[in-house]
């Protein structure tokens, strides 16, 4: 557990999914600012993400967020008017503008004063930068714009806590860049959590870092701590070590390989990918142990 004081604090959630245990025993805790999930397909991050932002219970274990307690419907009720949840998949109406989009979520939000309620949807395009676009069908906006609506969906009402299922996938490097700016910016004072297939996102926003994978946590620190698992592990060579867990030639010519290295070997600084590759591979060793 982090040391920092928790917003978030999940106990031994689990849940299943017919046959198939999405979630075994999840424990962790969630300090201010934004923390990263990594995991590969099927790690049950999103799982993991839809329990959190209540819309699904969990099959065992709880959690608390923000002092609130969603077992109970008051409880549950309090989370969620102070809870941004950006699904990996938003449901926009093609035929809604930005405005109208963001509007009707603010009015799920119980935001019922009509001059109040258009004033905070204003804010929120205006602080993800499509104020210029707020008049536009979503239909003809592009996916970074579209994002972007989503994530001033989130914002709306100030949330205390923002749960981000994806949100830079498909993305292409100026429109991530910008959208990282805008995680950034929304972790100030909140408790952010992004699940993300990249590791760089992690690198560059997170002040934490979380490995889930079959469901479990494999790894909960920072991301030094976590790129520091790799320290003697990397190396360089001209050719793939054959005994590599993970290898790829560079930009140089020569090979980055990861695991075990042969006596001897040029070793590398260690990124956090590196770090998160062999997290995942000792949950492999012990899976199929």
């Amino acid at each position: 557990m982090t040391s920092a004081p928790t917003t978030v604090t999940a106990t031994d959630v689990s849940l299943r999914y017919g046959g198939t245990r999405a979630l075994d025993g999840v424990s962790l805790g969630l300090p201010r600012g934004v923390t990263g999930l990594l995991g590969p397909n099927g790690a049950g991050k999103t799982t993991l993400l839809r329990v959190l932002a209540t819309a699904v219970p969990p099959g065992k274990g709880g959690f608390t967020a923000l002092g609130h307690d969603p077992a109970t419907s008051a409880g549950r009720l309090a989370l969620r008017r102070t809870l941004g949840y950006l699904p990996q998949t938003p449901g926009f109406h093609p035929d809604f503008t930005a405005f109208e989009f963001v509007d009707y979520v603010a009015i799920l939000k119980e935001l019922t004063d009509r001059s109040a309620r258009h004033q905070e949807v204003r804010r929120v395009l205006e602080a993800v930068d499509l104020a210029d676009v707020r008049g536009q069908r979503i239909k003809r906006l592009s996916g970074g714009m579209r994002q972007r609506v989503a994530l001033a969906a989130a914002l709306v009402g100030d949330p205390g806590f923002l749960v981000l299922d994806e949100p830079t996938v498909g993305l292409d490097p100026e429109q991530r860049m910008r959208f990282r700016e805008l995680i950034a910016e929304a972790g100030e004072g909140r408790t952010v959590l992004l699940s993300t297939h990249q590791t760089e996102d992690v690198a560059m926003l997170c002040h934490r870092v979380v490995v889930l994978a079959h469901g479990r946590v494999r790894f909960e620190g920072t991301p030094a701590e976590l790129t520091v698992r790799a320290a003697g592990r990397v190396w360089s060579s001209t050719e793939r070590d054959p005994g590599a867990l993970a290898g790829w030639r560079t930009g140089t010519g020569t090979f980055r390989n990861v695991g075990e290295p042969p006596q001897g070997a040029d070793l590398l600084e260690p990124t956090l990918e590196d770090g998160y590759l062999l997290v995942l591979d000792g949950e492999n060793k012990a899976v199929t142990a």
